[in-house]
């Protein structure tokens, strides 16, 4: 199987749908009708102030899981051209370079600071990060020892935090203040760290975070190389996505899921809802070739990084109020910011839409 996934990009598109405004639309509902409907669903897409979960928790693991299935794709397509290993491990590299110095730019801009204003871990940086250790693993380990990077990854980080803390904390602490991932990075980070005494995408809880990816490149090998009918793959993929959820309940018991931490339960959970998630949308769009109602998110899973980084060059709020002010006007209070939330979501896809026809996508 050696085309192009229309499933990958509309499922990135679909998780990029959340970060681009759509999220804002059930915000402003809650606001606007203060009903217990839409208050359960707004408070689903924020996030737990430390254990918990929400839905809009799965958006970031979900996006490096999609990354992972698609990195085997182009990491075999590469060495079916005749590419060796250590050039692509360099080209990998390189790209994880700049997602880790994009992230940067997106914390800080373009300005001149001191360095105690500045934050080095990103959301970028950590995919960067994630994406270069999973295609090393993946190019280097076979398929056996792949998944034993898998399993070992996440074992060594919960030993780790369950027999180590913050110097005045009790073993095993895992408050935001107690545990030893928060700890080494406060530590040895310079700069300033999102919450002060932690990084929320921190340093060294990119062990962990590595497996977010390697599961991704897991799935991608396994659907990519078995021989299998497809709808045993989707089966086997929902069984697979099922497990892992159960599995990370009962590990919650003693490692809380946790995204802050990226705990190991937290990957094994977001990890079987991505399963779950690419299951539904390989086995509709690629298997059963529905793909119409897919395009308006393919448009945005084809320049997923363009569209996260313009938030930081474009002023789209400006934009939005100078092409549909009007309509909000019209529809008054309490709805007029539902209405300029959809079309913020609107006029951003209208602009990747005019970049989708002209061909144009930032490639990294």
């Amino acid at each position: 199987m050696n085309k192009r996934l229309y499933s990958l990009d509309a499922l990135r598109g679909f998780d990029m749908f959340w970060i681009i405004g759509a999220e804002e639309i059930f915000h402003t509902l809650s606001e606007g009708t203060h009903h217990p409907f839409w208050n359960a669903l707004s408070n689903q897409f924020t996030h737990p102030v430390w254990n918990g979960f929400h839905a809009y928790d799965l958006i970031f693991p979900l996006f490096m899981f999609v990354s992972g299935i698609a990195a085997t794709y182009s990491i075999d397509a590469a060495l079916a051209k005749g590419m060796d290993k250590h050039s692509l491990m360099m080209k990998t590299m390189k790209r994880g370079l700049i997602l880790f110095i994009l992230g940067m730019i997106y914390n800080n801009g373009l300005a001149i600071r001191p360095l105690s204003d500045f934050r080095i871990m990103s959301v970028l940086g950590r995919i960067g990060i994630a994406y270069v250790f999973s295609c090393c693993i993946y190019m280097y380990a076979s398929k056996r020892f792949q998944a034993i990077w898998f399993a070992g990854l996440l074992i060594g980080y919960w030993i780790i935090l369950k027999f180590s803390s913050a110097p005045g904390f009790p073993m095993g602490d895992l408050t935001e203040a107690g545990n030893f991932a928060s700890y080494f990075d406060r530590t040895v980070l310079p700069g300033k760290l999102s919450r002060g005494i932690h990084d929320t995408v921190g340093l060294f809880n990119n062990i962990a975070a590595v497996a977010t990816g390697l599961a991704g490149i897991l799935t991608g090998s396994y659907l990519k190389n078995s021989n299998e009918a497809d709808t045993v793959k989707i089966k086997n993929i929902f069984i697979a996505g099922i497990l892992s959820i159960g599995a990370a309940l009962l590990w919650n018991m003693d490692f809380p899921i946790n995204k802050n931490m990226w705990s190991s339960s937290f990957v094994l959970y977001t990890t079987g809802w991505n399963l779950l998630l690419f299951a539904l949308f390989y086995y509709i769009i690629d298997v059963k070739g529905i793909q119409r109602w897919a395009f308006f998110f393919k448009v945005i899973g084809m320049n997923s990084i363009l569209i996260y980084m313009s938030g930081k060059f474009i002023q789209w709020s400006y934009a939005n109020k100078a092409v549909f002010q009007w309509l909000a006007d019209i529809i008054g209070d309490p709805f007029n910011a539902v209405a300029l939330a959809i079309t913020g979501v609107l006029i951003k896809w209208v602009f990747l839409k005019f970049l989708y026809d002209k061909k144009i996508f930032l490639k990294i």
